[in-house]
């Protein structure tokens, strides 16, 4: 048969293990997940206290010191312990996207903690702080890992406690058998929250989709249009790509402000700035119609497919902080995907109350759209197949 004659019917199963085996490795970060040195900050104001020998103590830096004694050295922790020196300096670095959460030990830590074997005692209180809008996952992660280490110091407390009164004769207060279920307050607050309307903090990962594949489309129609015209010299291609740029500007106000609008009334999300939102996405999308447009008239409709395999390698990772990702997606993947500044733009502004301003995303997306503009450019020397003559 002349089907099977023809090279095609051989090269089909190379291409399809290929593909499937390409398509594959897009699965492996969401496969189990597992958290490596997340930045945590630890802050201890205590101020010690006298215990009844006259001696100073100050147990919020024994606490501190038995948290970085359980690092093993070598091995792989999810936490990456960072000692901050007040409040104050912990809360700017939450808003500055430095941790995913804090654990701050107060002035009275001790104080509080000598007056539980006191006839008038007062639980201590250690406050959790989980800083949401950095990444919901690896926010709630952080957070429980320090729930469940002021849960063990409750225990070790409590055990401390009941050997004291033990010591003592057994009698207690009813003030003191109150606290022994719990003798330290847990005070966790979450900082930079993402709200109720807010697809569960994921906001701007849903709206990734819709601004790229619309900068496909922007992009590709364009460019079929401008590759069925006929340029008779380098100045009349120079024309038609100030068009194809100022059509892709005029696309990225419509597709900015109409994708707020949709993701605010149809899609129910809560949208701080609606301007600032609006003038973001146009950006965004104005950057990626300019870098696809440049590979487009360089390399034709066949550079269409390396976006497409952007977007498939780029969606699983955009919601996942870099702590969860092996070392290979974070320094070779997700690094180099212009995306994820995106996203880490529209966070700033859902959740860290920050408008359109010169920030880092926006610096990134326009560092990336003027290099993509002078490729663009630079394609007007680009011989084509139909130019007639070329004036120098």
């Amino acid at each position: 048969m002349n089907v099977l004659k023809n090279k095609l019917a051989f090269i089909s199963p190379i291409a399809v293990i290929a593909i499937i085996f390409i398509f594959s490795l897009t699965l492996i970060p969401s496969i189990s997940p597992a958290p490596k040195d997340m930045p945590v900050a630890i802050v201890n104001e205590d101020l010690g206290a006298e215990l009844p020998n006259n001696m100073d103590r100050n147990m919020g830096n024994t606490l501190v010191e038995n948290i970085r004694s359980q690092a093993i050295p070598g091995q792989d922790s999810p936490i990456k312990w960072i000692e901050v020196n007040s409040l104050a300096e912990v809360q700017k670095g939450l808003d500055e996207k430095k941790y995913y959460a804090a654990l701050v030990i107060p002035e009275d830590f001790s104080k509080n903690q000598v007056s539980l074997q006191t006839p008038k005692p007062t639980s201590p209180e250690i406050q959790i702080l989980v800083n949401q809008g950095m990444n919901p996952l690896a926010a709630n992660m952080a957070g429980q890992i320090l729930n469940g280490i002021v849960d063990g110091i409750n225990a070790n407390v409590r055990t401390q406690l009941l050997e004291g009164f033990e010591m003592q004769g057994g009698t207690i207060t009813t003030e003191q058998a109150a606290l022994l279920v719990s003798p330290i307050i847990k005070k966790v607050i979450n900082v930079n929250e993402i709200g109720t309307k807010s697809a569960n903090g994921n906001a701007p990962v849903t709206m990734f989709q819709p601004i790229w594949m619309g900068s496909i489309a922007g992009a590709t129609i364009i460019f079929i249009t401008l590759s069925k015209t006929v340029f008779r010299n380098r100045k009349d291609r120079l024309v038609g790509v100030s068009i194809q740029v100022l059509i892709g500007a005029v696309l990225a106000l419509i597709a900015g402000f109409g994708l707020t609008w949709l993701a605010s009334t149809m899609l129910g999300l809560d949208i701080p700035k609606f301007g600032d939102t609006g003038l973001f996405l146009s950006l965004t999308y104005f950057t990626f119609f300019l870098m696809i447009s440049a590979v487009l008239m360089w390399l034709g409709i066949k550079g269409i497919p390396i976006f497409v395999i952007m977007l498939f390698f780029g969606a699983p990772l955009l919601a996942m902080p870099p702590e969860f990702m092996s070392s290979f997606y974070r320094d070779w993947i997700n690094s180099w995907l212009p995306m994820r500044h995106m996203i880490e733009g529209l966070r700033e502004l859902f959740f860290f109350g920050k408008g359109f301003g010169w920030s880092h995303p926006v610096q990134m997306l326009t560092w990336i759209g003027l290099g993509s503009l002078v490729v663009l450019f630079g394609s007007v020397f680009k011989k084509g197949p139909k130019d007639e003559t070329v004036k120098k």
